[in-house]
């Protein structure tokens, strides 16, 4: 990758500057530029390279807002921005497909077999499904063998949830608990940035002469940048209970049937640590049942250091039903 840095920083200035990606190529393989693979440029893949925010040390989060990531700037943070601007003008073959909504996304809905988070995966027929994805070199650690329609698993979740919101001894401590939970993502943040402090701490170390082998550094820097993503990804799941309505709600699924997405998620997070799905009993079977799907309940009782919890805190349910 190393090989690759001045190329790909011409090639970004030139984007910028307005020339099409298959010119780009061309100029990049004339010059006998290639990729790691050693492969000839082709222009969706530099476009796909150029329009990644880690390329300058950004992150995407689910709103779509590009931050800081801790990590190196291989582009300057303003020139990427700039490139990503350009995309719909002169790439309108490339622009996104509308991203389907999910209420269940990221480490919150996992494998019964493999622990593995679920991801998004649509079906042929473009239906909102979940799926265990089988393991890559890219991303390890799936077993491949879980999948479920999103729909079902949404109508599932939200029955047991809105049941257990529906008690008079929960909705009574809905707003301690989701100041809890917002309290605790603060702390999930400060996490994060300092991760993100030693990483640059880490960078400092390696450019002296400290004898740190560039091996090392990487696997330090990596390591720390998952740190670093892994705090913000569940401060932003729990930063959700924030759109959770406080107070008596008279008819809670009709709420539910007509509140925004956020809302819904933010019930979710606040009720559930996690929700693990097993596979199906049998092939095509749309049964979805507690022998199909685990919830584990949220204990609003067990706050981290300096967060006073009342004494009549909500444990979670005698039993997951």
């Amino acid at each position: 990758m190393d090989d690759e840095l001045p190329p790909l920083r011409e090639a970004a200035s030139r984007r910028e500057a307005g020339q099409p990606y298959g010119e780009i190529t061309g100029w990049m393989n004339a010059e006998g530029h290639r990729t790691t693979l050693g492969n000839e440029w082709r222009p969706a893949a530099l476009a796909s390279v150029l329009d990644h925010p880690a390329i300058a040390g950004l992150y995407e989060d689910e709103e779509g807002n590009l931050l800081p990531s801790g990590g190196p700037e291989l582009i300057p943070p303003a020139q990427f921005r700039k490139i990503r601007q350009m995309r719909p003008k002169h790439q309108p073959e490339a622009e996104r497909a509308p991203q389907q909504e999910y209420l269940l996304s990221g480490e919150q809905t996992v494998c019964g077999l493999c622990t593995h988070p679920l991801g998004a995966a649509p079906s042929n027929s473009g239906s909102r499904g979940h799926r265990c994805k089988p393991s890559t070199a890219q991303h390890p650690g799936g077993c491949g063998r879980v999948r479920i329609n999103a729909d079902l698993l949404e109508t599932y979740v939200a029955e047991h949830v809105l049941a257990e919101l529906a008690k008079p001894e929960v909705s009574a401590l809905i707003e301690q608990a989701r100041d809890q939970l917002l309290t605790e993502a603060q702390e999930l943040r400060k996490k994060a940035d300092d991760a993100g402090l030693r990483q640059k701490q880490l960078g400092k170390d390696y450019a002296s002469p400290s004898g740190m082998s560039l091996k090392a550094f990487k696997a330090a820097d990596k390591e720390l940048s998952a740190q670093a993503n892994a705090f913000r990804s569940q401060a932003r799941l729990l930063e959700r209970v924030r759109h959770v309505p406080v107070g008596a709600v008279p008819d809670l699924v009709r709420w539910w049937q007509h509140a925004p997405l956020v809302a819904k998620q933010g019930v979710v997070a606040l009720m559930l640590e996690q929700v693990v799905v097993y596979p199906a009993a049998s092939r095509g079977s749309r049964t979805v049942d507690a022998d199909r799907v685990g919830l584990t309940w949220r204990s609003w009782g067990s706050a981290p250091e300096g967060v006073v919890v009342a004494e009549d805190a909500y444990p979670g349910p005698v039993s997951a039903p």
